[in-house]
């Protein structure tokens, strides 16, 4: 057994689907923590300790738009942005997809999933979650977030990272 990647929590109004994860990762996760309604996720990731979220983008019947998906998925980047979100979903589409990683999601898993797979996207989620950034490119992401945040105005920028304009063109690269 390799049981190395802590805790997961899926979320998915189906059974059959949290049956088949539990069954598929058993192998692969210490715990596996499954939901069948959205609205206790905050309140189960504030009580424990999860490494990776694979949530549905469904849960209402009839409805396969993703946006109760997406809703979730900002409450949860809202709450708790270094925790990595994967989306799953039967009703897969690139504009969703897209959407989805623009608003925070790692990855996306369409249903059904091959396991290997599925297991391949929630080791990396976490890995790439666990990297830590050199600081130099951690520092150019924050200028940058800044300049951007001040619609290009580098004095303003400056100001705001208390540095003067030259240092600031140094550090600054778009």
């Amino acid at each position: 057994m390799n049981q190395n990647y802590g805790t997961i929590l899926v979320v998915d109004d189906n059974p059959a689907i949290l049956t088949a994860v539990k069954i598929c990762l058993a192998d692969v996760f210490q715990r596996i923590i499954t939901l069948s309604a959205p609205d206790s996720i905050l309140a189960a990731m504030q009580s424990e300790h999860v490494d990776v979220v694979l949530l549905d983008m469904n849960f209402s019947s009839g409805v396969n738009s993703g946006q109760e998906g997406m809703i979730w998925l900002s409450a949860i980047h809202r709450k708790h942005p270094d925790i990595p979100v994967v989306l799953a979903t039967a009703y897969a589409d690139v504009k969703l997809a897209v959407r989805g990683l623009k608003n925070g999601a790692v990855d996306f898993v369409t249903k059904p999933w091959d396991n290997d797979e599925l297991i391949r996207v929630l080791k990396d989620a976490i890995d790439k979650a666990k990297e830590v950034a050199p600081l130099d490119e951690v520092e150019k992401m924050h200028v940058k977030k800044v300049v951007d945040k001040c619609h290009g105005n580098m004095s303003k920028a400056a100001e705001l990272l208390g540095i003067t304009r030259q240092t600031l063109y140094k550090k600054y690269q778009p």
